[in-house]
């Protein structure tokens, strides 16, 4: 069926052949630009994962500056090498210089998951952090095997799916995820992260140049740096004490270590499974945004150079899965290209090696680095709605429910966790008379990419008139609830019989409305009445 009114691609489509004069370039003043961005961007992320390792898990600094780190650029180079070769080739094969590469590096939210949900409950139960340590292995291998599988499947779900729901997904993870933390940490130190932002902001979002045009990323780091340490943000004893630790971790496979954590996979499989099937589907998203801003890569070879990432990764010892990042339109208009990226995972998977990370981390104040972030959210979000035609606007704000939902739980549950308490011991009666609907939010934010898939499609279905169409989606909706992808906290049999219930009520609403005088009356879609685009 046409599930769709853009049907995306699922291969490489026929591009014109490219003249003899055609050259892609390997370095453009447009990829320095956005090497400054997407590096730091990288940066925050592999700063963060090493606090949580060795802060939240208790694993020695040798180990995660020795091994883990070392494990994870190994993985970084690899993966930007091939994405730079995707590009390139895309580029010769349309005959175009403005390809842009898809950006790659540690997923944001698996590093959470990983942290909170699969190593943590483990060092908890045993007080062993190397044990934890394997479990978190185990998991992002069986990750990658998932994606890989799913190579063979994204295609398809790519085509049956709107672009409203993709692109609607994608910018409720951003909004989330990616922008409402960094937004809160420019705001604790306004005074430094104000003036970055407002770098940023200029530099990427107009054509006003920096003299010398300076590269806007660069310029963001050292101001607000400068800021940093003027006004005693950092720690110069903090900042000797890492440069003592410095340490050269050489890469080296750690077969024991995730053969280990593989002979205890039962456990694993419930966060594995529901977490495989949201890379990919995170990742077709991205692709989606990536051939909105004009760019068209193979989903497939997008999906299996992902699920290698994080195979490699794990057998050299990092269990945070790397994947396509959100933030190819934002790159693309800084006017990074085939390069960028590359230059990117090399930089850091060199500091990697080198063991600097604990230096960096006393070095550069946070509110300097992370208003990137918030930039690459604001473009993602935008994106969504420009890139869609007008009448799917009210599909792309579905689509962001459920990753607010989830985002709205998970401050709930860590404010009462500080606070030593849980939302048992508080009571759902004492929730819901404070005005706080935890119950709800926590059964529509679980599985939230492809609850949002799921609702995104269904309204756009609905907006378009093709009820039977939305009928079809909501049957997906009950089967996926039912077997606890979405909606529900655990892969298990009857997961959630209400929910599931309450997709298949839906869908007899709309065959019923499907025969109805007038419904059969098509929906003229003006494909031109779209901001952004091919």
């Amino acid at each position: 069926m046409s599930a769709t009114t853009d049907p995306a691609p699922t291969t490489d489509p026929p591009s014109p052949t490219p003249t003899p004069t055609t050259k892609v370039a390997w370095w453009t003043r447009g990829d320095t630009n956005a090497f400054f961005g997407l590096g730091f961007n990288i940066l925050v992320n592999v700063l963060t994962l090493t606090g949580l390792m060795i802060g939240v898990i208790g694993l020695s600094p040798d180990n995660v500056l020795g091994t883990v780190l070392p494990a994870l650029g190994v993985a970084l180079i690899l993966g930007n090498l091939y994405y730079t070769f995707l590009a390139r080739r895309l580029a010769a094969r349309e005959g175009r210089d403005d390809v842009t590469a898809l950006p790659y590096g540690p997923s944001v939210p698996h590093m959470f998951i990983v942290v909170f949900v699969v190593m943590l409950p483990v060092y908890l139960n045993t007080k062993d952090a190397i044990q934890a340590w394997q479990a978190g292995l185990a998991w992002a291998f069986m990750i990658g095997v998932i994606v890989m599988i799913g190579a063979f499947v994204g295609p398809y779900v790519r085509k049956l799916t709107p672009r409203a729901a993709m692109l609607g997904t994608l910018a409720g993870i951003s909004i989330t995820f990616i922008s409402m933390r960094p937004a809160g940490q420019i705001w604790e130190a306004a005074w430094i992260g104000l003036p970055v932002l407002a770098i940023i902001l200029i530099g990427f979002f107009t054509d006003v140049k920096l003299p010398g045009n300076v590269p806007v990323g660069l310029a963001a780091l050292l101001v607000g740096t400068a800021i940093g340490w003027a006004g005693g943000f950092m720690s110069v004893p903090d900042l000797t004490a890492a440069v003592e630790d410095i340490a050269v971790g050489i890469p080296d496979q750690r077969f024991d270590l995730l053969f280990n954590g593989l002979g205890d996979l039962a456990p694993l499989l419930g966060t594995a499974i529901p977490l495989g099937v949201y890379n990919f589907t995170e990742a077709m998203s991205n692709v989606e945004s990536a051939a909105a801003a004009g760019d068209n890569y193979n989903l497939r070879s997008v999906l299996l150079a992902d699920g290698a990432g994080a195979c490699i990764g794990a057998a050299f010892g990092s269990p945070f899965p790397p994947a396509v990042y959100i933030g190819h339109p934002g790159w693309k208009d800084a006017g990074g290209r085939a390069s960028y990226s590359l230059a990117s995972g090399v930089a850091i998977g060199v500091l990697c090696f080198l063991g600097l990370f604990g230096v960096l981390n006393y070095l550069l104040p946070v509110p300097a680095i992370v208003p990137i972030l918030l930039f690459i959210g604001l473009l993602i979000g935008a994106q969504a709605f420009q890139a869609v035609p007008r009448l799917h606007a009210v599909a792309v704000v579905a689509a962001l429910l459920p990753n607010l939902a989830e985002w709205g739980r998970g401050l709930i549950d860590n404010a009462l966790s500080a606070a030593g308490t849980t939302v048992d011991e508080v009571g759902m009666e004492a929730m819901n008379g404070a005005g706080v609907i935890y119950e709800g939010l926590k059964t529509l934010g679980e599985g939230a990419v492809l609850v949002g898939l799921i609702l995104g499609t269904i309204v756009t279905f609905i907006l378009e008139k093709k009820f039977h169409f939305a009928a079809i989606a909501a049957a997906v909706g009950a089967v996926l609830s039912f077997i606890g992808l979405i909606h529900a906290p655990e892969v298990s049999w009857a997961a959630a019989p209400e929910v599931s219930l309450g997709y298949l009520f839906f869908g007899v609403v709309c065959l019923a409305y499907w025969f109805l005088p007038g419904a059969r009356t098509p929906v003229e879609v003006d494909e031109s009445d779209v901001v952004a685009g091919h």
